[in-house]
């Protein structure tokens, strides 16, 4: 890892440009969400509590290059002071940072305004990142969800100041770097979700790097068709049943074993309290759908989670939405947890419906770490180089 942490800084004295993510759900004019706030807190007063004053930079919504005030960053503001316990000083224009008055400038905390009302920012336009430079004295990116970005803010300032990882983007480079970069083994995937041809890049970095790959959710129907088996009236991509053979055959040359489920819960219909029926993976009626991972593919990724030293996850093994079809996703998630609670695996999660499947079975607390992340942990999953990373390593 070439990049470098707050502890390698001096930031008495210096105005900090401190990239964040606080990009959070608002209804009716108020933070109905405030996590994405509460996980930059530690790097905030980590810069004040050396004498830095953090200047964050951050992005609300997609405004393309316009102002668009109900993607006013204004909104944060109360969530921002609470979290920190601190005054926050709201910036409205980049003219009004570069001549401040003496009460933004008295501020523990300054917060500019959406980075991207600038179209310089998403084109990642030099002149835009230098004037953004001239503002501060070291650069901070605590955001790593947005480091798949090359904007101005994540990745042209790095190479114009002292650049360093924020504690939030510091806790998640290390925790991706132990579960892919250098990982305990053996070390086991777990991937889910509807459909393959979402994440091809993703499976074929995996059956390299990984010794055991569990494949859920609607892309297993694709791969047991693949296999000649009749799915149903299952959610399947059949035209990518080609693609799911070549990944199998790159697996068997990597030595990486497939798991998929032996058995599966059927319905006719997918609304909650459906009549459903276990029965094994080559035995799909005609007329039903393949919603979950049965007791015996359970208990087969619990014997594997229990040899595995190392975990990454990505995506539920049923339409966990509905029960009872969350039954798989939420056993071994749990066995998972325990698992990393009595210290004897590294679990690493993240991606949308990751996050909202483990904190439904309980056992997100207890994973080693969960991403917020979602496109920068995929990409990186992929094995893309992201360059709000890059550009601080070099």
């Amino acid at each position: 890892m070439g990049w470098k942490t707050l502890d390698d800084m001096d930031l008495a004295g210096k105005r900090v440009l401190t990239r964040v993510d606080i990009n959070v759900p608002v209804k009716d004019g108020k933070v109905t969400d405030a996590t994405r706030i509460e996980r930059i807190v530690p790097t905030i007063r980590d810069i004040l509590g050396r004498g830095g004053k953090p200047i964050l930079i951050a992005h609300f919504g997609r405004p393309k290059g316009k102002v668009v005030l109900e993607m006013s960053l204004r909104v944060t503001l109360p969530a921002l002071e609470k979290a920190l316990g601190a005054s926050v000083a709201f910036i409205e224009t980049l003219e009004a940072a570069e001549a401040m008055t003496d009460e933004q400038a008295g501020a523990d905390v300054l917060l500019l305004e959406n980075i991207r009302f600038h179209p310089g920012e998403e084109a990642n336009d030099p002149a835009f990142a230098a004037r953004l430079a001239k503002l501060g004295d070291v650069y901070c990116n605590d955001a790593f969800s947005a480091a798949h970005r090359a904007h101005a803010s994540t990745e042209g300032l790095a190479h114009l100041l002292p650049a360093c990882a924020g504690r939030l983007m510091q806790a998640e480079l290390e925790a991706l770097e132990a579960a892919l970069g250098n990982p305990a083994r053996p070390v086991m995937a777990v991937v889910g979700g509807a459909k393959v041809s979402t994440k091809l890049d993703l499976l074929g970095n995996l059956v390299g790097k990984v010794d055991m790959l569990v494949i859920g959710g609607g892309m297993a129907n694709t791969f047991l068709a693949a296999q000649g088996i009749d799915v149903g009236k299952s959610l399947c991509e059949h035209d990518m049943a080609g693609t799911a053979r070549e990944i199998m055959a790159k697996a068997t040359t990597a030595g990486c074993e497939i798991i998929l489920p032996e058995d599966v819960v059927v319905a006719r219909e997918f609304a909650a309290g459906a009549p459903s029926e276990t029965v094994p993976a080559t035995e799909c009626p005609v007329d039903a759908m393949i919603l979950d991972a049965g007791p015996l593919s359970v208990a087969r990724i619990a014997t594997a989670l229990e040899a595995a030293k190392t975990l990454i996850w990505n995506g539920p093994l049923g339409a966990f939405e509905i029960a009872p079809f969350d039954a798989a996703t939420n056993a071994a998630a749990q066995k998972a947890a325990a698992l990393t609670r009595a210290g004897s695996l590294v679990s690493v999660a993240g991606g949308g419906d990751t996050v909202a499947a483990l904190n439904q079975a309980g056992a997100a607390e207890d994973f080693t770490y969960i991403s917020t992340a979602g496109g920068a942990f995929l990409e990186w999953m992929e094995g893309k180089t992201l360059p709000g990373v890059a550009a601080l390593e070099s």
